[in-house]
């Protein structure tokens, strides 16, 4: 009864994943408003009742290719942190960067998915939460890191957080383990928006006809200004 059930077990995984492939490819030509599991289980050769035995609604495949989509960015940013030289702080910022515009530019549709324009009806459930936070822990990391080895220059003229982002900012810290004063994470979370408005920009055609020759130049020069906004400097 075991090996029945661990067979059992692999068909599923194997149809589930067979499920979520070609769901990603609808991404690419019905965007996610499109995505029907009809359609995915006619692709497949199933009756469109058997499919919800792996997927009970549109909204849960939503959920499973949101969950993959953004573990898919935290390794991509993780293993570009690990292959960092660990006090090099800059130079991790820089390449968690380059690695989070890497795969957007690999999966322009998954991207969209995440950082695009919200779905009609859709409402992400906490199930995504732990994978949509891991590229940010890391970015976290570093700069917690930065910050206890003195590497962190300081704001300068940089007005001080107003109040009334307090409980804000201790949310932000206790969801990363943000271990860092209110400005460093105001500066923080400023870079991290500016690495996800500069990527959305280049995805979603907003720097056509104004940035054509070196995209990538363009991208490290902003993501090294952004580092010196945190205070991580070379």
């Amino acid at each position: 009864m075991s090996a029945g059930r661990t067979a059992r077990e692999r068909v599923r995984a194997e149809l589930i994943r067979e499920i979520t492939e070609i769901a990603r490819r609808h991404l690419a030509t019905e965007g996610a408003t499109g995505l029907s599991l009809r359609a995915v289980a006619r692709e497949m050769g199933m009756v469109s009742s058997a499919i919800y035995r792996y997927f009970p609604s549109r909204d849960d495949l939503l959920t499973a290719l949101i969950i993959d989509g953004y573990n898919a960015v935290g390794e991509a940013v993780e293993n570009a942190d690990a292959e960092t030289r660990a006090d090099d702080f800059a130079g991790r910022w820089l390449a968690v960067c380059r690695a989070v515009r890497e795969w957007a530019l690999a999966h322009p549709h998954e991207y969209a998915l995440l950082h695009g324009s919200p779905v009609p009806g859709y409402k992400a459930p906490e199930d995504t939460v732990p994978a949509a936070v891991r590229d940010t822990v890391v970015l976290a990391q570093i700069v917690t890191q930065a910050h206890a080895a003195g590497a962190i220059e300081p704001a300068g003229a940089a007005p001080a957080p107003p109040p009334s982002i307090a409980a804000d900012l201790d949310r932000a810290r206790t969801a990363v383990f943000l271990d860092v004063p209110d400005d460093l994470i105001v500066r923080s979370l400023t870079a991290w928006a500016g690495l996800y408005g500069t990527v959305s920009f280049e995805l979603f055609g907003q720097f056509n006809n104004v940035l054509e020759d070196d995209r990538a130049g363009y991208f490290d020069h902003t993501m090294t200004l952004l580092a010196g906004l945190i205070g991580l400097r070379p």
